[in-house]
């Protein structure tokens, strides 16, 4: 048992603590002999989700924290084609920013981003999927979140933090073509995966991509989608959503209450259906009344407030006081960053809730 996980240094993390790294001790050295040493009185789990994946074929990539970064860049590196599944940051922004590789992502949607976006924002988008270099972003002036990498020994799993809002910078993200191109299919998602076996013995035909796109038929793994298109890659990146990472907790001696999406449900005290046990981010499902302007999705934003509200619930605890609901959770707010391009996202941005029959007036300002 370990009482700390293997983490990596992480810098600039506030106005006074400018760095602070984790070490991996086994429980022992805190315990000692004494297994009925009392640690703490009250406890907050704030483990990472754990990605969706749509195989387990050694070709198919999930992305979630810096240790599958790595991994992606990896594989990455000799691939001449990928296939990405998934149509919300994350896979967004692997579209923006991989370079010298050809690209077809498969949506489910009609239209590109559809987690932050809407048809109409998505168009403004569009021209910038081919483009050859992407616009010069604008100062950051608030801290950036960079990562060292961790040590560990050889062959031994190890997770990464997440990823945070500037995964993407400073990283070389590049495949084996000359230069890249991106092809969508929308309105489909993954029915197979095949290795190149399985496609011979299908006896499957490529279907038709653009004339831009290379014509070998040589390829180390082939997806077979659901409007009956085949394509044939290198490497395919599962950007399909996460689930809650919750399972180390559900035993029969604790009876957890969970939500409809899995996570621990947590009244408006951050505190789970067992006393004085805690959850935060994307381990937890917020179980009170939201606020009309806000909702819950499984962002770092959300993470980091979600975990700073926790701690000052524990602190009331402790006092026999409680804490008056944050004013984070009055209203949705993140910003993120597509193409170079910065996007604020504030409220029911995407008009969750809206009746179909709504008329939507929208400006774009060049």
């Amino acid at each position: 048992m370990s009482l700390f996980s293997r983490g990596e240094c992480n810098n600039r993390v506030g106005e006074i603590m400018e760095s602070f790294s984790v070490a991996e001790k086994p429980a022992s050295s805190v315990f000692g002999k004494d297994p009925t040493v009392e640690v703490a009185t009250v406890f907050c789990t704030a483990l990472d989700s754990r990605k969706k994946m749509i195989s387990n074929n050694p070709r198919v990539v999930g992305i979630r924290d810096t240790e599958s970064v790595q991994s992606f860049q990896r594989h990455l590196a000799d691939a001449r084609r990928m296939v990405v599944v998934g149509n919300g940051g994350i896979a967004t922004e692997i579209i923006a920013e991989t370079n010298n590789v050809e690209v077809v992502w498969a949506i489910k949607h009609k239209s590109i981003a559809a987690a932050f976006l809407d048809s109409g924002a998505a168009q403004f988008l569009l021209p910038r999927l081919n483009a050859a270099e992407p616009p010069t972003e604008a100062f950051k002036k608030r801290f950036k979140h960079v990562h060292e990498a961790s040590r560990r020994n050889a062959g031994e799993e190890c997770f990464g933090s997440a990823l945070g809002p500037d995964w993407t910078e400073d990283l070389l993200i590049s495949g084996a073509c000359q230069d890249k191109k991106v092809y969508i299919e929308y309105q489909c998602a993954v029915d197979e995966i095949l290795t190149p076996e399985e496609f011979r013995q299908r006896h499957l035909s490529l279907s038709d991509l653009p004339d831009s796109f290379s014509c070998q038929t040589d390829w180390q793994v082939y997806v077979v989608l659901t409007n009956h298109q085949v394509i044939g890659c290198d490497l395919v990146v599962s950007a399909t959503g996460v689930h809650p990472n919750v399972d180390l907790w559900l035993t029969p001696e604790n009876q957890f209450k969970l939500g409809s999406d899995g996570g621990l449900l947590v009244s408006d005290q951050m505190e789970t259906s067992i006393e004085d046990v805690y959850a935060a981010g994307d381990a937890c499902t917020a179980g009170w009344t939201w606020s009309p302007h806000w909702l819950q999705m499984r962002l770092w934003t959300q993470a980091r407030q979600m975990g700073a509200y926790a701690g000052i619930c524990m602190a009331s605890n402790l006092r026999h006081e409680r804490a008056v609901l944050d004013i984070c959770f009055e209203i949705f707010t993140h910003v993120t960053t597509f193409f170079a391009f910065k996007v604020v996202l504030l409220g029911k941005f995407n008009g969750q809730g809206l009746r179909p029959d709504h008329e939507t007036f929208v400006r774009i300002t060049p």
